[in-house]
């Protein structure tokens, strides 16, 4: 494994160990979430450049719009649940008595 492929993966380890454990506001979600897409990101990234086809040249775009509609789905959510509840702490939030 090159340094910039274990660059990566730790990066998106990291992010989901984040995301797993640390789980106390949404805000820490969402960003442990932005972190795990941007190194998928810079990774389809790379992996575009070496390959040097005209066919994956297109997904890092795909990926980034996707990331894009997550990042504004769950900011729109954050200011939701910050007008409903009162608070942005996951222990708060329970579906069942929405």
């Amino acid at each position: 494994m090159t340094p910039t492929h274990f660059v990566f993966s730790a990066a998106y380890t990291l992010g989901l160990l984040g995301l797993a454990f640390h789980r106390s506001h949404l805000l820490s979600a969402l960003l442990c979430l932005e972190g795990m897409m941007l190194s998928l990101y810079i990774s389809l990234a790379l992996w575009a450049l070496h390959t040097d086809t005209p066919s994956a040249s297109s997904a890092p775009i795909f990926l980034l719009a996707l990331s894009a509609c997550e990042a504004g789905m769950g900011l729109a959510l954050l200011v939701a649940t910050a007008r409903t509840h009162g608070s942005t702490h996951l222990q708060n939030l329970n579906l069942l008595r929405c």
